[in-house]
């Protein structure tokens, strides 16, 4: 087992997770519902499937194009979502 690449993983996702839109969702969910268990299930089967379809993409898509390529289309999608989030609301489609 890759330990490394394990903690690596874990840690990236997780400092990416904190405060995101999902977490605010179910902090929500949580605290507006009598059985806050539940919610902790469903969030952490959401994640869980939402990475499953990103590995399985990303394992499938790195058979087909060369790691580099991979790299610059992945940090190309970053770029512009982080530009349509700093666009005024007006000048968005």
């Amino acid at each position: 087992m890759d330990w490394q690449l394990l903690f690596l993983s874990f840690g990236t996702i997780f400092l990416s997770e904190l405060g995101d839109k999902s977490q605010l969702a179910t902090l929500s969910l949580s605290g507006s519902s009598t059985a806050p268990k539940f919610v902790f299930i469903g969030s952490a089967a959401a994640l869980l499937v939402a990475s499953s379809i990103g590995v399985f993409l990303g394992d499938s898509i790195s058979v087909l194009l060369p790691t580099r390529l991979l790299k610059a289309i992945a940090s190309a999608l970053f770029a512009i979502m982080a530009m349509r989030l700093l666009m005024p609301e007006s000048s968005k489609s």
